[in-house]
C-alpha cells in the first residue's frame, strides 16, 4: 500500500462533502507531476486529506477505490475514485508539518501549489504520533 495527499480547497469540495458522499472521482487535477501522482495511485493505497488556503491542514483519509483513468472532460488530466474513511481526530497544519522539520524535502513543504503528490510513510507514522489518526 502507498500513500499519496490530495489538497482541496475547502469551498469547492471538503471533507464534509467527502463524507456525505461517501465517495467521490478525484478530479481537476492538471499540474503534470500531481497527474503522474494520481496515474501511481492503486485500488487500497491510503489518501491523506489536506484543505488548502489560511486553515492549511491535514483534516482526514480516503481510500483509493478504482483504478486511474483518462479525465473524459479533460484530456490532460487523470480521475481515481476516493472513497471516504475518517475524518482527523484532530486538524494537523501545515505550520506543524514545517515546524517538525521532518519533512523539508517532501513537495508538500518545498512545492506549495502540487494539489496531489505521493506522500512518505514516515509521514502518515507521525501523523498518528501528533494525534491525527
Amino acid at each position: 500500500m502507498a500513500y499519496f495527499l490530495a489538497k482541496t480547497d475547502p469551498d469547492t469540495y471538503s471533507i464534509d462533502d467527502l463524507e456525505r458522499d461517501g465517495q467521490t472521482e478525484w478530479d481537476g487535477v492538471r499540474n503534470p507531476a500531481a497527474v503522474n501522482a494520481i496515474r501511481s495511485m492503486k485500488p487500497g493505497d491510503e489518501v491523506i486529506i489536506y484543505h488548502s488556503g489560511k486553515d492549511a491542514a491535514v483534516v482526514g483519509l480516503a481510500r483509493v477505490v478504482s483504478e486511474p483513468r483518462p479525465d473524459k472532460k479533460d484530456d490532460r488530466s487523470w480521475v481515481a475514485d476516493f472513497k471516504f474513511v475518517r475524518r482527523a481526530r484532530r486538524p494537523v497544519t501545515l505550520r506543524e508539518v514545517k515546524e517538525s522539520h521532518k519533512f523539508d524535502d517532501w513537495a508538500l513543504v518545498r512545492m506549495g501549489r502540487l494539489s496531489t503528490m505521493p506522500a512518505p510513510r514516515e509521514f502518515m507514522t507521525w501523523l498518528r504520533q501528533q494525534g491525527a489518526f
